[in-house]
């Protein structure tokens, strides 16, 4: 028998019985209307770093990067090791990649979906229902919520992100009901009173918050319509003589009248926190938040689902009852709705963005320039990395070949795996994963 016959035994059985834990991806491309244009997407920008042959459309939207298993749009597993197949397919035949308790809990599922987002133009007024809720509109709606899972998401800002998140302190809407006419009209006197009446109780907060968003969604089609042009002929006026318009929100109101003209969800604005991420914050959307998100380009975390009930700003499906029923009506100021941030206590390059859901947890990784060999630390957890910037080489004891790294790579860590980084590039790296910290 020759050497090189004894290998290829060896090399097969190993494969039998103890598959590659580590590996790269290729990852499903989503091209909503939504997304920003060719490479002027982060999502293109990431594509090509990861793939040299990829090919970038100037004219195409690049809008979303789905890193994960989720049937519609499951990861190519990109090994020479490995025939071709899915991430989901792997890991149905080999549930321990994705760690014990992950196994059990989440029945044999990979129980997150990593993305990126690169979004052109605003996302619907939206919401995502607690399990109860999912179940039941699953069982109700299947056509339009067709599993019957939550789906509590994060979003951490790669550039300036722009988003609406929920309701505004009541002192703020109280304000722009009282200086934009053209809302007070749909709200109506009676519920702008309530809700002035009730500042000093916060269940008759909630309550009267609830009746005068529920007015306004509900309102006649042409009444709204007809307020809206006004408003939007009279903020345009303003802004042409030089007048500041920001008690009306502006700005802001022309760019989304211009991208959903004659959309309910216009008046939004005078509900909802405008928020503002710089690189690195993090908005948390449990379930019944209200939210959009308008600008910019974002790691995304959500749990393995597609229920989304939605009210305004889009041409899907909407389902203003639901919303106006199932949202938290509880006040806040913009600046509580980015969510808090720590630093690993063992690990100085980590950061740390832990929500209060068992589906995900996501890490920043930085690794300076001074760090030439870096080991990512093992978890009980399967995870998926993906590289924002630098180079580097992933070796793992348990492989049989190492793994190139550099912008755009997505690597598959299997539980308990322990990988280390030989760093090339001469400005360090940053990376995010995602995983499930149970």
């Amino acid at each position: 028998m020759t050497f090189d016959f004894l290998f290829n035994v060896f090399r097969i059985t190993h494969l039998i019985y103890l598959p590659p834990p580590v590996f790269p991806l290729t990852c499903a491309v989503q091209n909503y209307a939504w997304g920003k244009i060719g490479m002027d997407s982060e999502v293109a920008k990431l594509v090509v770093g990861g793939d040299l042959l990829a090919v970038i459309e100037d004219g195409k939207h690049y809008a979303e990067l789905w890193m994960g298993a989720h049937p519609k749009g499951d990861a190519q597993i990109k090994d020479n090791r490995i025939a071709q197949t899915t991430l989901g397919q792997w890991i149905a035949h080999f549930p321990a990649s994705l760690g014990s308790k992950v196994k059990d809990i989440f029945h044999g599922q990979l129980p997150f979906l990593f993305k990126v987002l690169s979004i052109n133009t605003a996302l619907s007024i939206q919401a995502h229902p607690n399990r109860e809720l999912a179940a039941r509109l699953h069982a109700q709606f299947p056509e339009h919520y067709p599993d019957n899972n939550h789906k509590p998401e994060m979003a951490i800002a790669l550039t300036r992100f722009q988003g609406l998140c929920g309701f505004r302190p009541v002192e703020e809407i109280l304000g722009f009901l009282k200086s934009v006419p053209e809302f007070h009209a749909l709200v109506g006197n009676e519920a702008a009173e309530e809700l002035r009446c009730s500042v000093e109780d916060a269940v008759r907060t909630r309550q009267a918050l609830k009746k005068c968003f529920t007015r306004m969604m509900n309102c006649e089609k042409k009444v709204f319509i007809d307020q809206l042009n006004m408003l939007v002929k009279r903020v345009t006026e303003e802004g042409a003589a030089g007048k500041d318009t920001s008690s009306s929100n502006g700005d802001l109101l022309l760019r989304l009248h211009s991208q959903y003209p004659g959309d309910i969800g216009c008046f939004s604005i005078y509900f909802l926190n405008y928020v503002v991420l710089d690189p690195g914050q993090a908005m948390f959307l449990g379930a019944n938040e209200p939210h959009a998100y308008l600008y910019g380009d974002c790691i995304e975390c959500m749990a393995c689902s597609d229920n989304t009930v939605r009210a305004g700003l889009t041409p899907k499906y909407i389902d203003v009852n639901t919303l106006c029923e199932m949202l938290n009506y509880n006040p806040a100021s913009a600046s509580s709705k980015i969510f808090p941030c720590v630093q690993d206590a063992s690990d100085p390059c980590v950061t740390l963005y832990d929500p209060p859901v068992p589906d995900f947890t996501v890490m920043r990784i930085q690794i300076p320039a001074s760090v030439k060999q870096y080991t990512v630390a093992p978890v009980d957890s399967a995870s998926i990395i993906l590289v924002i910037e630098g180079d580097a080489t992933a070796t793992c004891a348990a492989a049989l070949s190492d793994v190139a790294l550099r912008r755009g790579t997505v690597l598959f860590v299997s539980a308990n795996e322990c990988v280390t980084l030989h760093i090339t590039s001469p400005s360090g790296m940053t990376m995010f994963r995602a995983c499930c910290l149970l």
